[in-house]
């Protein structure tokens, strides 16, 4: 069992911060997703009729993100966070990229609601999982970049597991070593607000939509909430 916490000192200083882990086992990466690939085509045909677009940095869910970035040092428009990236991808080429199933399904649902989303291959975590801030002497491998070995800055928030850094810049990017595949059959899905007061709903629902695209391509999922309240779960 892996137990995923955030820190107090990052509690402390972002009080309405609302997490949740949506875990799944016993995936199955490599059949067909049809929901899934019905979401994302929805998506990129209400972009393209002007009946929906993605949040961009003037949103208040992004610009809420943006500060986060800038007060643990990181200049969001230069390092942006991970749904806002992904939001102005889709809005320069009109299309979401396709990568495997589970990760088109927390794609979809991120930018559909404008929330950072991430996930980890549980079976390639080592340890405890923690939200905290980088001592800066942590090392991190990107996400298609195994051979590269970054260290993260002093107070970058970082997901971090007794190996090394598992995301950078709280949801920028996440690591080579725990990415999910067509392969992975136990995982983590995380999707994130520091503004629970005003978007915990839109958290929950994500949560929900996030946990019925999985259920009929796992063998069990389960939600689990963090904030300043409750600091850890058991996955």
């Amino acid at each position: 069992m892996t137990t995923l916490r955030i820190s107090p000192a990052v509690a402390a200083a972002f009080p309405d911060t609302l997490i949740a882990v949506v875990t799944a086992t016993g995936l199955h990466g490599r059949r067909p997703w049809p929901r899934t690939a019905a979401a994302v085509e929805i998506l990129e045909q209400d972009l393209a009729s002007g009946a929906w677009t993605p949040a961009d940095e003037t949103d208040p869910r992004i610009d809420a993100w943006h500060t986060a970035y800038r007060s643990f040092g990181t200049n969001p428009r230069r390092i942006r966070p991970s749904v806002d990236a992904l939001g102005r991808r889709l809005a320069k080429k009109g299309t979401l990229p396709r990568i495997n199933p589970a990760v088109d399904s927390y794609n979809a649902v991120s930018v559909r609601h404008g929330l950072p989303a991430g996930a980890f291959d549980l079976d390639h975590v080592t340890g405890d999982i923690e939200i905290r801030y980088a001592e800066g002497t942590e090392t991190f491998t990107p996400l298609g970049e195994p051979d590269n070995v970054e260290n993260p800055k002093t107070g970058e928030i970082i997901y971090t597991d007794t190996t090394d850094v598992l995301t950078r810049h709280w949801n920028h990017r996440d690591a080579h070593r725990t990415r999910v595949t067509e392969d992975s059959t136990h995982v983590a899905f995380i999707l994130e607000t520091v503004h629970a007061t005003r978007d915990g709903h839109l958290l929950t629902t994500a949560a929900d939509e996030l946990q019925d695209l999985l259920t009929e391509h796992s063998a069990q999922s389960t939600v689990h909430y963090l904030s300043p309240a409750h600091l850890q779960a058991t996955l």
